[in-house]
């Protein structure tokens, strides 16, 4: 009977998750399936998804499915157009929502696709949101769904802590 006991309480200790990879505030991401681009990127807890700055987007449906055609919108970027089978339509809201006394905007629909990031030498597949984010210095935000994916926690007085990504 002890040994049972002994077993029932060894099964109800909690599972050790792996430690978590600690990344800096700011990474170098490669996107192997957007030309290999090497972008910098913002980690960012405070985001639920990943957002890559595009323009041209355009929805279009092939194959009765809707997919996405889009542009880079970075500094460096060529003018190759991409496409992509669309994930999901995501609903956006802008930091006035959360003001009451303010008007409430519809909030923005992007599309998000699924796409291969490479963090270091980690390749995972992630939900990216396409929107222009050329107005910001970073091109590439990862959001916290991005960052469990990856098993990555952040230290916002680090920067660049994984190098160039090598996947």
């Amino acid at each position: 009977m002890k040994s049972v006991l002994a077993l029932l309480s060894l099964l109800a200790l909690p599972v050790m998750a792996a430690e978590p990879t600690l990344y800096g505030r700011y990474e170098y991401i490669q996107l192997p399936e957007i030309g290999g681009e090497v972008l910098k990127a913002k980690m960012d807890t405070g985001a639920l998804t990943a957002s890559l700055s595009a323009k041209d987007i355009e929805t279009f449906t092939r194959d009765g499915e809707e997919w996405v055609r889009f542009r880079l919108a970075t500094k460096d970027a060529s003018n190759k157009v991409y496409e992509h089978k669309v994930a999901r339509i995501s609903k956006i809201k802008t930091r006035s929502e959360e003001d009451e006394d303010e008007e409430v905007a519809a909030p923005s629909k992007r599309p998000v696709v699924d796409l291969e990031l490479c963090l270091g030498n980690v390749k995972r597949t992630v939900e990216v949101n396409l929107t222009d984010r050329s107005s910001f210095n970073y091109p590439l935000l990862i959001g916290a769904k991005a960052l469990r994916e990856f098993g990555a926690a952040v230290n916002p007085a680090r920067r660049f802590t994984a190098d160039k990504p090598e996947c």
